[in-house]
Protein backbone atom coordinates (compact mmCIF):
# COMPACT_ATOMS: atom_id res chain seq x y z
CA UNK A 1 0.00 0.00 0.00
CA UNK A 2 1.15 3.69 -0.45
CA UNK A 3 1.64 6.02 2.26
CA UNK A 4 -1.75 7.52 1.45
CA UNK A 5 -3.74 4.77 2.86
CA UNK A 6 -5.20 5.79 6.20
CA UNK A 7 -4.53 2.94 8.97
CA UNK A 8 -7.64 3.19 10.36
CA UNK A 9 -9.35 2.88 6.73
CA UNK A 10 -7.04 -0.31 6.54
CA UNK A 11 -8.29 -1.72 9.48
CA UNK A 12 -11.63 -1.11 9.16
CA UNK A 13 -11.14 -3.27 5.74
CA UNK A 14 -9.78 -6.42 8.00
CA UNK A 15 -12.32 -6.07 10.81
CA UNK A 16 -14.93 -6.25 7.34
CA UNK A 17 -13.03 -9.57 5.95
CA UNK A 18 -12.73 -10.45 9.69
CA UNK A 19 -16.34 -10.65 9.61
CA UNK A 20 -16.71 -12.48 6.57
CA UNK A 21 -17.78 -9.87 4.34
CA UNK A 22 -15.85 -8.37 1.08
CA UNK A 23 -14.97 -4.91 1.66
CA UNK A 24 -14.93 -4.85 -2.55
CA UNK A 25 -17.38 -7.26 -3.64
CA UNK A 26 -17.36 -8.77 -7.51
CA UNK A 27 -20.85 -7.84 -8.52
CA UNK A 28 -22.46 -4.11 -8.63
CA UNK A 29 -25.62 -2.50 -8.50
CA UNK A 30 -27.78 -0.97 -10.83
CA UNK A 31 -28.72 2.07 -9.32
CA UNK A 32 -30.19 5.49 -11.25
CA UNK A 33 -28.19 8.65 -12.16
CA UNK A 34 -28.94 11.12 -8.91
CA UNK A 35 -29.35 13.92 -11.46
CA UNK A 36 -32.57 12.31 -12.96
CA UNK A 37 -33.87 11.91 -9.12
CA UNK A 38 -33.01 14.68 -7.51
CA UNK A 39 -35.45 16.03 -10.46
CA UNK A 40 -38.35 13.63 -9.50
CA UNK A 41 -38.23 14.46 -6.19
CA UNK A 42 -39.42 18.12 -7.10
CA UNK A 43 -39.26 20.60 -4.26
CA UNK A 44 -40.96 20.13 -1.03
CA UNK A 45 -43.81 22.98 -1.60
CA UNK A 46 -44.84 21.19 -4.99
CA UNK A 47 -43.20 17.18 -4.57
CA UNK A 48 -42.34 15.19 -7.82
CA UNK A 49 -44.48 12.38 -8.56
CA UNK A 50 -42.08 9.97 -6.93
CA UNK A 51 -41.20 11.18 -3.71
CA UNK A 52 -42.40 8.32 -1.33
CA UNK A 53 -41.49 5.79 -3.82
CA UNK A 54 -38.24 3.26 -3.04
CA UNK A 55 -35.49 4.08 -5.04
CA UNK A 56 -31.46 3.00 -5.63
CA UNK A 57 -28.87 4.88 -6.74
CA UNK A 58 -24.68 3.88 -6.51
CA UNK A 59 -22.11 6.43 -5.84
CA UNK A 60 -19.27 7.94 -3.54
CA UNK A 61 -20.03 9.10 -0.50
CA UNK A 62 -18.03 13.03 -0.59
CA UNK A 63 -18.90 13.18 3.14
CA UNK A 64 -20.35 12.43 6.11
CA UNK A 65 -22.31 14.42 8.89
CA UNK A 66 -23.08 12.79 11.96
CA UNK A 67 -26.01 13.83 14.37
CA UNK A 68 -25.84 11.20 16.60
CA UNK A 69 -28.97 9.31 15.56
CA UNK A 70 -28.80 10.62 11.88
CA UNK A 71 -25.98 10.80 9.16
CA UNK A 72 -26.29 12.99 6.55
CA UNK A 73 -24.40 12.71 3.28
CA UNK A 74 -24.17 13.67 -0.32
CA UNK A 75 -23.57 10.82 -2.88
CA UNK A 76 -22.09 11.79 -6.28
CA UNK A 77 -22.02 10.12 -9.67
CA UNK A 78 -21.19 11.29 -12.94
CA UNK A 79 -24.69 12.63 -13.39
CA UNK A 80 -24.61 15.46 -9.92
CA UNK A 81 -24.98 15.05 -6.28
CA UNK A 82 -27.91 14.07 -3.95
CA UNK A 83 -28.64 13.77 -0.59
CA UNK A 84 -28.77 10.66 1.50
CA UNK A 85 -30.29 10.42 5.07
CA UNK A 86 -29.16 7.55 7.17
CA UNK A 87 -31.53 6.84 10.05
CA UNK A 88 -31.22 4.52 13.24
CA UNK A 89 -34.64 3.62 12.83
CA UNK A 90 -34.83 2.67 9.19
CA UNK A 91 -31.03 0.89 9.22
CA UNK A 92 -31.25 -0.74 12.77
CA UNK A 93 -29.67 -3.77 11.50
CA UNK A 94 -26.89 -2.17 9.42
CA UNK A 95 -26.55 0.73 12.54
CA UNK A 96 -24.00 -0.93 14.49
CA UNK A 97 -21.72 -0.87 11.43
CA UNK A 98 -22.14 2.32 10.62
CA UNK A 99 -18.78 3.76 11.57
CA UNK A 100 -17.32 1.40 8.88
CA UNK A 101 -18.30 4.45 6.59
CA UNK A 102 -15.85 7.24 5.35
CA UNK A 103 -16.20 9.76 3.08
CA UNK A 104 -14.80 8.73 -0.50
CA UNK A 105 -16.59 5.28 -0.21
CA UNK A 106 -18.23 3.91 -3.15
CA UNK A 107 -21.65 2.79 -1.97
CA UNK A 108 -25.43 1.52 -3.04
CA UNK A 109 -27.71 3.15 -1.61
CA UNK A 110 -31.90 2.09 -2.00
CA UNK A 111 -34.27 4.07 0.34
CA UNK A 112 -37.28 6.40 -0.17
CA UNK A 113 -37.29 9.16 -2.05
CA UNK A 114 -38.28 12.76 -0.21
CA UNK A 115 -36.74 15.58 1.69
CA UNK A 116 -35.63 17.28 4.91
CA UNK A 117 -37.64 19.21 6.89
CA UNK A 118 -35.32 22.48 5.02
CA UNK A 119 -36.40 21.02 1.80
CA UNK A 120 -33.57 19.52 0.69
CA UNK A 121 -34.06 16.24 -1.67
CA UNK A 122 -33.26 12.88 -0.22
CA UNK A 123 -32.70 9.49 -0.80
CA UNK A 124 -33.82 8.15 3.28
CA UNK A 125 -32.21 4.99 3.29
CA UNK A 126 -33.41 1.98 4.37
CA UNK A 127 -29.88 -0.40 2.46
CA UNK A 128 -26.61 0.64 2.51
CA UNK A 129 -24.33 -1.81 0.38
CA UNK A 130 -20.25 -1.22 0.41
CA UNK A 131 -19.53 -1.98 -3.37
CA UNK A 132 -15.29 -0.44 -2.61
CA UNK A 133 -13.90 0.93 0.76
CA UNK A 134 -11.80 3.47 0.02
CA UNK A 135 -8.40 3.80 1.88
CA UNK A 136 -7.07 6.80 0.74
CA UNK A 137 -9.03 9.52 2.55
CA UNK A 138 -10.61 12.45 0.11
CA UNK A 139 -9.05 15.84 0.13
CA UNK A 140 -10.52 18.18 1.93
CA UNK A 141 -9.56 20.99 -0.96
CA UNK A 142 -7.27 21.79 -3.52
CA UNK A 143 -5.51 24.82 -3.99
CA UNK A 144 -2.83 26.36 -4.77
CA UNK A 145 0.12 25.42 -7.59
CA UNK A 146 1.34 22.35 -6.06
CA UNK A 147 -2.19 21.40 -5.25
CA UNK A 148 -3.14 22.08 -8.89
CA UNK A 149 0.22 19.82 -9.53
CA UNK A 150 -1.42 17.10 -7.78
CA UNK A 151 -4.70 17.28 -9.03
CA UNK A 152 -3.04 16.47 -12.89
CA UNK A 153 -1.23 13.59 -11.24
CA UNK A 154 -4.11 12.28 -9.80
CA UNK A 155 -7.55 12.77 -11.84
CA UNK A 156 -9.03 9.94 -10.52
CA UNK A 157 -9.32 11.83 -7.36
CA UNK A 158 -9.69 15.44 -8.94
CA UNK A 159 -12.55 14.24 -11.45
CA UNK A 160 -14.91 13.83 -8.00
CA UNK A 161 -13.16 15.96 -5.72
CA UNK A 162 -13.29 19.22 -7.61
CA UNK A 163 -16.22 21.19 -8.98
CA UNK A 164 -17.08 21.44 -11.94
CA UNK A 165 -14.08 18.94 -13.39
CA UNK A 166 -16.10 16.40 -14.77
CA UNK A 167 -18.33 18.81 -16.91
CA UNK A 168 -15.12 19.88 -19.36
CA UNK A 169 -14.86 16.65 -20.01
CA UNK A 170 -18.14 16.07 -21.03
CA UNK A 171 -17.97 18.79 -22.69
CA UNK A 172 -15.10 17.72 -24.44
CA UNK A 173 -16.83 14.59 -24.92
CA UNK A 174 -19.80 16.59 -26.74
CA UNK A 175 -17.17 18.43 -28.94
CA UNK A 176 -15.61 14.93 -30.65
CA UNK A 177 -19.60 13.86 -31.14
CA UNK A 178 -20.60 17.11 -32.46
CA UNK A 179 -17.43 17.18 -34.96
CA UNK A 180 -18.19 13.70 -36.07
CA UNK A 181 -22.13 14.05 -36.90
CA UNK A 182 -20.82 17.53 -38.67
CA UNK A 183 -18.85 15.92 -41.25
CA UNK A 184 -20.56 12.84 -41.39
CA UNK A 185 -23.67 15.00 -42.26
CA UNK A 186 -21.18 16.79 -44.61
CA UNK A 187 -20.37 13.64 -46.50
CA UNK A 188 -17.49 12.93 -44.83
CA UNK A 189 -15.99 9.42 -43.60
CA UNK A 190 -13.78 8.91 -40.71
CA UNK A 191 -10.55 6.81 -41.52
CA UNK A 192 -7.60 5.96 -39.39
CA UNK A 193 -4.18 6.21 -40.61
CA UNK A 194 -0.61 5.25 -39.28
CA UNK A 195 0.81 6.57 -36.07
CA UNK A 196 3.83 4.86 -36.96
CA UNK A 197 5.58 6.69 -40.02
CA UNK A 198 8.84 6.02 -41.64
CA UNK A 199 9.37 9.38 -42.65
CA UNK A 200 8.77 13.10 -40.48
CA UNK A 201 6.25 14.91 -42.59
CA UNK A 202 2.72 16.69 -42.42
CA UNK A 203 4.53 19.92 -39.94
CA UNK A 204 7.52 21.36 -38.77
CA UNK A 205 8.29 19.81 -35.69
CA UNK A 206 10.61 17.70 -33.64
CA UNK A 207 9.82 14.09 -33.65
CA UNK A 208 9.31 11.27 -31.33
CA UNK A 209 11.51 8.68 -32.40
CA UNK A 210 11.05 4.38 -31.63
CA UNK A 211 12.82 1.24 -33.01
CA UNK A 212 10.92 -1.30 -34.89
CA UNK A 213 12.83 -4.34 -33.98
CA UNK A 214 11.76 -6.81 -36.80
CA UNK A 215 12.29 -4.75 -39.41
CA UNK A 216 15.23 -2.88 -37.81
CA UNK A 217 14.70 0.59 -38.62
CA UNK A 218 13.72 3.54 -36.81
CA UNK A 219 10.40 4.87 -37.05
CA UNK A 220 8.31 8.31 -35.73
CA UNK A 221 5.19 8.97 -33.75
CA UNK A 222 3.62 11.17 -36.22
CA UNK A 223 3.61 14.51 -35.89
CA UNK A 224 0.51 15.17 -37.98
CA UNK A 225 -1.61 12.48 -40.09
CA UNK A 226 -1.72 15.11 -43.14
CA UNK A 227 0.23 12.97 -46.47
CA UNK A 228 -1.67 9.70 -45.43
CA UNK A 229 -4.68 11.21 -45.53
CA UNK A 230 -4.10 12.92 -49.24
CA UNK A 231 -2.82 9.56 -50.31
CA UNK A 232 -6.39 8.92 -49.49
CA UNK A 233 -7.71 11.24 -52.00
CA UNK A 234 -5.46 9.98 -54.27
CA UNK A 235 -7.09 7.26 -54.16
CA UNK A 236 -10.53 8.52 -54.43
CA UNK A 237 -12.18 9.00 -51.32
CA UNK A 238 -12.92 12.50 -51.74
CA UNK A 239 -13.87 13.42 -48.26
CA UNK A 240 -11.80 12.11 -45.43
CA UNK A 241 -11.41 13.11 -41.83
CA UNK A 242 -9.82 11.78 -38.76
CA UNK A 243 -9.28 12.33 -34.88
CA UNK A 244 -5.81 11.71 -34.93
CA UNK A 245 -3.30 11.79 -31.38
CA UNK A 246 -0.54 13.70 -32.76
CA UNK A 247 3.11 13.51 -30.97
CA UNK A 248 5.53 16.57 -30.82
CA UNK A 249 9.04 16.38 -28.66
CA UNK A 250 8.82 20.23 -27.95
CA UNK A 251 8.28 21.51 -24.50
CA UNK A 252 5.50 21.89 -21.99
CA UNK A 253 3.29 24.99 -21.32
CA UNK A 254 -0.30 26.35 -21.43
CA UNK A 255 -0.93 25.79 -24.66
CA UNK A 256 1.44 22.93 -25.80
CA UNK A 257 1.54 19.11 -24.88
CA UNK A 258 3.50 16.29 -25.98
CA UNK A 259 0.57 14.36 -26.46
CA UNK A 260 -2.40 16.32 -28.45
CA UNK A 261 -5.61 15.42 -30.68
CA UNK A 262 -6.35 17.17 -33.73
CA UNK A 263 -8.83 16.99 -36.23
CA UNK A 264 -7.61 16.60 -39.63
CA UNK A 265 -9.70 16.05 -42.52
CA UNK A 266 -9.42 16.82 -46.87
CA UNK A 267 -12.02 17.93 -49.50
CA UNK A 268 -11.64 17.32 -53.56
CA UNK A 269 -12.48 20.04 -55.34
CA UNK A 270 -12.37 22.39 -52.19
CA UNK A 271 -9.93 25.17 -51.62
CA UNK A 272 -8.87 27.20 -48.60
CA UNK A 273 -12.05 29.36 -49.05
CA UNK A 274 -13.98 26.60 -48.60
CA UNK A 275 -12.10 25.23 -45.69
CA UNK A 276 -12.63 28.95 -43.83
CA UNK A 277 -16.85 28.49 -44.49
CA UNK A 278 -16.49 25.06 -42.80
CA UNK A 279 -14.30 25.92 -40.12
CA UNK A 280 -16.36 28.61 -39.01
CA UNK A 281 -19.88 26.79 -39.96
CA UNK A 282 -18.20 23.81 -37.14
CA UNK A 283 -16.76 25.72 -34.50
CA UNK A 284 -20.41 27.87 -33.98
CA UNK A 285 -22.07 24.76 -34.57
CA UNK A 286 -19.58 23.33 -31.58
CA UNK A 287 -20.37 26.14 -29.20
CA UNK A 288 -24.53 25.74 -29.83
CA UNK A 289 -24.16 21.88 -28.70
CA UNK A 290 -21.99 22.27 -25.60
CA UNK A 291 -23.09 25.68 -24.38
CA UNK A 292 -26.35 26.39 -25.95
CA UNK A 293 -24.92 29.74 -27.34
CA UNK A 294 -21.99 31.24 -29.39
CA UNK A 295 -20.65 33.04 -27.10
CA UNK A 296 -17.77 31.89 -24.11
CA UNK A 297 -16.05 33.77 -21.75
CA UNK A 298 -11.89 32.74 -22.24
CA UNK A 299 -9.03 34.23 -20.03
CA UNK A 300 -11.06 36.90 -19.11
CA UNK A 301 -12.84 37.82 -22.43
CA UNK A 302 -15.59 37.35 -24.01
CA UNK A 303 -15.00 36.25 -28.10
CA UNK A 304 -18.30 35.80 -30.50
CA UNK A 305 -18.46 32.41 -32.19
CA UNK A 306 -20.74 33.10 -34.54
CA UNK A 307 -20.01 33.05 -38.21
CA UNK A 308 -18.60 34.56 -40.30
CA UNK A 309 -15.20 34.98 -38.37
CA UNK A 310 -12.88 37.97 -39.41
CA UNK A 311 -10.39 37.72 -42.41
CA UNK A 312 -7.10 39.62 -42.76
CA UNK A 313 -4.13 38.86 -45.14
CA UNK A 314 -0.84 38.05 -43.45
CA UNK A 315 1.18 40.47 -45.68
CA UNK A 316 -1.50 43.57 -44.10
CA UNK A 317 -1.00 42.47 -40.53
CA UNK A 318 3.39 42.32 -40.88
CA UNK A 319 3.03 45.96 -42.56
CA UNK A 320 0.76 47.28 -39.93
CA UNK A 321 2.33 45.99 -36.69
CA UNK A 322 6.05 46.70 -38.08
CA UNK A 323 5.69 49.05 -40.38
CA UNK A 324 7.75 47.41 -43.16
CA UNK A 325 6.69 44.14 -45.50
CA UNK A 326 7.08 40.79 -44.93
CA UNK A 327 9.41 39.97 -47.59
CA UNK A 328 11.60 43.04 -47.29
CA UNK A 329 14.77 42.12 -46.09
CA UNK A 330 16.40 44.73 -44.59
CA UNK A 331 13.70 46.37 -43.17
CA UNK A 332 12.90 43.10 -41.53
CA UNK A 333 16.45 42.28 -39.89
CA UNK A 334 16.13 45.43 -38.84
CA UNK A 335 13.15 44.70 -36.80
CA UNK A 336 14.06 41.43 -35.75
CA UNK A 337 17.54 42.81 -34.32
CA UNK A 338 15.37 45.68 -32.60
CA UNK A 339 13.08 42.57 -30.96
CA UNK A 340 16.03 40.66 -29.87
CA UNK A 341 15.16 37.65 -32.31
CA UNK A 342 18.05 35.62 -34.11
CA UNK A 343 18.20 34.51 -37.31
CA UNK A 344 18.55 30.79 -37.12
CA UNK A 345 16.93 29.00 -40.23
CA UNK A 346 17.33 31.98 -42.69
CA UNK A 347 15.22 34.41 -43.60
CA UNK A 348 12.02 33.32 -44.58
CA UNK A 349 12.00 31.84 -40.74
CA UNK A 350 12.96 35.35 -39.02
CA UNK A 351 10.33 36.83 -40.68
CA UNK A 352 7.75 34.75 -39.47
CA UNK A 353 9.43 34.65 -36.13
CA UNK A 354 9.01 38.52 -36.45
CA UNK A 355 4.83 37.91 -37.17
CA UNK A 356 4.59 35.87 -34.45
CA UNK A 357 6.25 38.13 -32.06
CA UNK A 358 4.52 41.54 -32.82
CA UNK A 359 1.12 40.29 -34.32
CA UNK A 360 -0.54 36.83 -32.58
CA UNK A 361 -0.69 38.28 -29.66
CA UNK A 362 -2.89 40.73 -30.42
CA UNK A 363 -5.48 38.44 -32.77
CA UNK A 364 -8.66 38.43 -30.47
CA UNK A 365 -11.02 36.66 -32.71
CA UNK A 366 -11.97 34.39 -33.87
CA UNK A 367 -10.02 35.60 -36.80
CA UNK A 368 -8.92 33.96 -39.97
CA UNK A 369 -4.82 34.97 -40.85
CA UNK A 370 -5.16 34.34 -44.63
CA UNK A 371 -1.88 34.29 -47.39
CA UNK A 372 1.14 33.16 -45.86
CA UNK A 373 4.80 33.66 -47.37
CA UNK A 374 4.69 30.65 -49.95
CA UNK A 375 8.09 30.02 -48.64
CA UNK A 376 6.57 28.73 -44.93
CA UNK A 377 4.31 26.42 -46.88
CA UNK A 378 5.94 23.28 -48.15
CA UNK A 379 2.84 21.88 -48.59
CA UNK A 380 0.39 24.77 -50.29
CA UNK A 381 -0.51 25.86 -53.39
CA UNK A 382 0.87 29.04 -54.48
CA UNK A 383 -2.15 31.65 -54.67
CA UNK A 384 -2.50 32.67 -58.35
CA UNK A 385 -2.49 36.30 -57.81
CA UNK A 386 0.27 36.19 -55.86
CA UNK A 387 3.43 34.26 -56.44
CA UNK A 388 4.65 35.19 -53.14
CA UNK A 389 2.15 34.20 -51.37
CA UNK A 390 0.75 30.18 -50.48
CA UNK A 391 -3.47 30.02 -49.98
CA UNK A 392 -3.24 29.19 -46.60
CA UNK A 393 -4.69 30.34 -43.69
CA UNK A 394 -4.59 30.22 -39.57
CA UNK A 395 -7.22 30.96 -37.36
CA UNK A 396 -6.45 32.80 -33.81
CA UNK A 397 -8.98 33.39 -31.06
CA UNK A 398 -7.25 34.91 -27.98
CA UNK A 399 -4.16 35.15 -29.83
CA UNK A 400 -3.90 31.16 -29.81
CA UNK A 401 -3.54 29.57 -33.02
CA UNK A 402 -6.41 26.91 -33.46
CA UNK A 403 -6.53 25.95 -37.04
CA UNK A 404 -4.49 25.82 -40.09
CA UNK A 405 -5.51 25.29 -43.75
CA UNK A 406 -4.71 25.46 -47.39
CA UNK A 407 -5.32 24.49 -51.11
CA UNK A 408 -3.30 21.60 -50.90
CA UNK A 409 -0.40 21.39 -53.48
CA UNK A 410 -0.60 18.82 -55.87
CA UNK A 411 1.64 19.27 -58.34
CA UNK A 412 4.37 16.43 -57.63
CA UNK A 413 7.49 18.11 -59.45
CA UNK A 414 7.09 21.20 -57.13
CA UNK A 415 6.09 19.06 -53.86
CA UNK A 416 9.34 16.93 -54.72
CA UNK A 417 11.43 20.48 -55.17
CA UNK A 418 9.73 21.81 -52.00
CA UNK A 419 10.76 18.70 -50.67
CA UNK A 420 13.81 18.68 -51.36
CA UNK A 421 14.95 22.30 -49.95
CA UNK A 422 13.67 21.32 -46.74
CA UNK A 423 15.91 18.56 -46.62
CA UNK A 424 18.75 20.71 -47.56
CA UNK A 425 17.98 22.70 -44.42
CA UNK A 426 19.10 19.85 -42.08
CA UNK A 427 16.68 21.11 -39.45
CA UNK A 428 16.13 18.84 -36.72
CA UNK A 429 11.74 19.69 -36.79
CA UNK A 430 11.95 19.00 -40.94
CA UNK A 431 12.22 16.03 -42.65
CA UNK A 432 15.00 14.39 -42.87
CA UNK A 433 14.76 13.06 -46.13
CA UNK A 434 12.16 13.20 -49.57
CA UNK A 435 9.00 11.52 -49.22
CA UNK A 436 9.34 9.64 -52.42
CA UNK A 437 6.45 7.65 -51.83
CA UNK A 438 4.34 10.87 -51.47
CA UNK A 439 5.68 12.29 -54.34
CA UNK A 440 4.74 9.14 -56.24
CA UNK A 441 0.99 9.42 -55.38
CA UNK A 442 0.61 12.65 -56.72
CA UNK A 443 2.34 11.20 -60.06
CA UNK A 444 -0.99 9.41 -59.99
CA UNK A 445 -2.84 12.81 -60.04
CA UNK A 446 -4.35 14.69 -56.82
CA UNK A 447 -7.98 16.49 -57.84
CA UNK A 448 -8.00 20.48 -56.43
CA UNK A 449 -8.19 19.84 -52.46
CA UNK A 450 -8.83 22.09 -49.66
CA UNK A 451 -7.14 20.28 -45.90
CA UNK A 452 -8.18 21.77 -42.47
CA UNK A 453 -6.33 20.91 -38.91
CA UNK A 454 -7.92 22.37 -36.00
CA UNK A 455 -6.71 21.91 -32.83
CA UNK A 456 -9.16 20.12 -30.32
CA UNK A 457 -7.55 20.87 -26.87
CA UNK A 458 -7.18 24.44 -27.56
CA UNK A 459 -10.51 24.11 -29.38
CA UNK A 460 -11.85 22.70 -25.60
CA UNK A 461 -9.96 24.99 -23.87
CA UNK A 462 -11.95 27.94 -25.77
CA UNK A 463 -15.37 25.99 -25.32
CA UNK A 464 -15.08 26.16 -21.34
CA UNK A 465 -13.10 29.18 -20.61
CA UNK A 466 -9.60 26.99 -19.21
CA UNK A 467 -6.45 29.14 -19.57
CA UNK A 468 -4.13 25.99 -19.90
CA UNK A 469 -4.24 22.80 -21.98
CA UNK A 470 -3.42 20.69 -19.09
CA UNK A 471 -7.16 21.27 -17.28
CA UNK A 472 -8.75 19.76 -20.44
CA UNK A 473 -6.28 16.60 -20.66
CA UNK A 474 -7.38 13.92 -18.71
CA UNK A 475 -3.50 13.03 -17.68
CA UNK A 476 -1.31 15.57 -19.24
CA UNK A 477 2.09 15.65 -19.16
CA UNK A 478 4.13 15.79 -16.04
CA UNK A 479 7.66 15.58 -14.54
CA UNK A 480 8.35 12.08 -13.29
CA UNK A 481 8.65 11.95 -9.51
CA UNK A 482 10.78 12.49 -7.49
CA UNK A 483 10.85 16.12 -7.61
CA UNK A 484 7.81 16.73 -9.56
CA UNK A 485 6.07 18.94 -6.94
CA UNK A 486 8.15 21.81 -8.77
CA UNK A 487 5.20 23.62 -10.96
CA UNK A 488 5.82 24.02 -14.15
CA UNK A 489 6.82 27.54 -15.56
CA UNK A 490 4.22 28.80 -17.32
CA UNK A 491 6.31 30.25 -20.24
CA UNK A 492 8.69 26.94 -20.03
CA UNK A 493 10.16 27.34 -23.97
CA UNK A 494 8.03 25.72 -26.19
CA UNK A 495 7.08 26.60 -30.05
CA UNK A 496 3.73 27.85 -31.37
CA UNK A 497 3.36 25.17 -33.43
CA UNK A 498 1.38 24.74 -36.66
CA UNK A 499 -1.71 22.75 -35.62
CA UNK A 500 -1.29 21.15 -39.93
CA UNK A 501 1.38 21.67 -42.41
Amino acid sequence: MTDLAHPDRLAKVAAIRADGRDPYPARGVKGEPVAELRAAAGSAAEPGARVGSTVTATGRLLGLRDFGKLIFAPLADRSGRLQVGLQKNRLPDWWPRRKELDGGDLVAITGELGHTQKGEPTIWATSVQLLAKAVAPPPEKWHGLTDKEARYRRRYVDLWASDGVQGVFIKRSAVLSGIRRFLEDQGYIEVETPTLHPIVGGATARPFVTHHNALGSDLYLRIAPELYLKRLIVGGLERVFEVARNFRNEGVSQRHNPEFTMLELYEAQADYRRMMELCEQLIEGLAQTVNGGTTVEYRGDTYDLSAPFKRQRYPDLFQEHNGCAFDDEPAVRARATELGIKEVDGFWKLSNDVFEETVEDSLRGPIFVTDYPVQICPLTKTSPEDERLAERFELFIGGMELANAFTELNDPAEQERRFAEQVALKDPETPGEVDYDYVQALEYGMPPTGGLGLGIDRLVMVLTGQDSIRDVLLFPAMRSLPGAEQELEENEAAPEEAVQG
